[in-house]
């Protein structure tokens, strides 16, 4: 590994307070790894300290071979774009853009390479000679993210930089953001709490919770084989159905009054489980053994998709994602199945079963 990182057992206390809980991370070379999970999970803060603007409590973190646990943020050839642009107001963006090279005397005549070089990846060269008050949020971000090109770092850290934009430019700079890894190929590390972005842009997801890595895995993976519940009901939107359910033995177990069919080895006994269901695996059917009976609580249509809100028998939600098929009115009852295949099942400690 040469331009990637690793994270070895990295702690952070404030105080008597850790935050951050052993952390151990490998981050390939090239790869675009996003960190992910609710507010006050600690992603921030892991950024923070791989960036050397917080200080590590104990661990090692290693940079493209190297050891940078105590250096300066300057000497772990990174470059980090923050949420808020930070741009001079008083410079043009072709100074903006040069002023980290100038402060390293840069040469003038590189720094207008660079500048020029940084300016036409990000499609921002008619920009040039304005001013930061004379932008847009996507251009200023775009001159935030060209101001880290420039310095060439081996890897890229971005802290949640499209959250101060609205939802139509969010997109296209997301995409943005895709190519540009595309065509740079750096190591970058992201983190944001919007599951959209992570899932788009990720090679590798990162789900944090309370200082604590919970999952590490493909956008696919994590979606498809979320390792507990935490990370079941947090990735998605809507989330996975969880019910509360109890084994039965032989290869089924009880949920809301269904008898549902599951894998033997992981139904053995009769203690309580949690069944996952994602709410567009469900499919309306008739009435029949081992499916789901529920009633229609709301109706939410969306054009090409449709989410039925509904409760159980014993009070339980559920959430079912149709495409197509007639609406339905509050308080219809419906009766629900699904392939096997895509039934998880999850122990009492909330860790995955199948």
């Amino acid at each position: 590994m040469t331009d990637g990182m690793r994270l070895r057992q990295v702690r952070k206390s404030f105080g008597p307070i850790e935050v951050i809980h052993g952390v151990d991370l490998v981050v390939g070379e090239g790869e675009f790894v996003v960190f992910v999970g609710p507010s006050g999970c600690g992603k921030s803060t892991l950024l923070r300290m791989i960036a050397g603007l917080e200080e590590v409590s104990d661990g090692d973190i290693e940079i493209g071979g190297k050891d940078v646990t105590d250096l300066d943020p300057s000497q772990r050839g990174i470059a980090m774009v923050f949420q808020s642009y930070a741009l001079y107001p008083h410079m043009s963006v072709r100074e903006n853009l040069g002023f980290g090279l100038s402060m390293a005397n840069v040469p003038k005549a590189e720094i207008a390479v660079q500048v020029d070089a940084a300016a036409k990846i990000l499609k921002i060269e008619p920009l040039l000679d304005r001013r930061p008050g004379q932008l847009s949020g996507g251009q200023r971000q775009r001159v935030a993210i060209g101001r880290a090109i420039v310095r060439k770092p081996q890897v890229f850290l971005f802290d949640e930089p499209l959250s101060n934009l609205d939802a139509e430019l969010r997109v296209s700079m997301r995409i943005e953001i895709a190519r540009l890894h595309r065509e740079l190929g750096n190591t970058m590390v992201y983190v944001t709490h919007d599951q959209t972005e992570a899932m788009t842009l990720a090679d590798k997801i990162v789900v944090l919770r309370d200082g604590v890595i919970e999952q590490v895995g493909t956008p696919r993976e994590v979606y498809e084989h979320p390792a507990n519940t935490f990370v079941a009901g947090f990735i998605g939107s809507p989330r996975m159905n969880l019910l509360d359910a109890a084994g039965q033995g032989a290869g089924k177990v009880l949920a809301a009054g269904a008898e549902i069919d599951v894998p033997t080895i992981a139904a053995a006994g009769s203690g309580k489980v949690t069944v996952g269901l994602r709410p567009e695996h469900l499919v309306l059917t008739a009435s029949a053994p081992g499916t789901l009976k529920a009633t229609v609580d709301f109706f939410e249509y969306l054009g090409g998709t449709r989410y039925l809100y509904c409760q159980l028998p014993d009070g339980q939600s559920l959430v079912a994602e149709q495409r197509d098929g007639d609406d339905l009115a509050a308080g219809e009852t419906v009766h629900f199945t699904w392939k096997p295949k895509d039934l998880r099942l999850f122990n009492p400690q909330g860790l995955k079963l199948v």
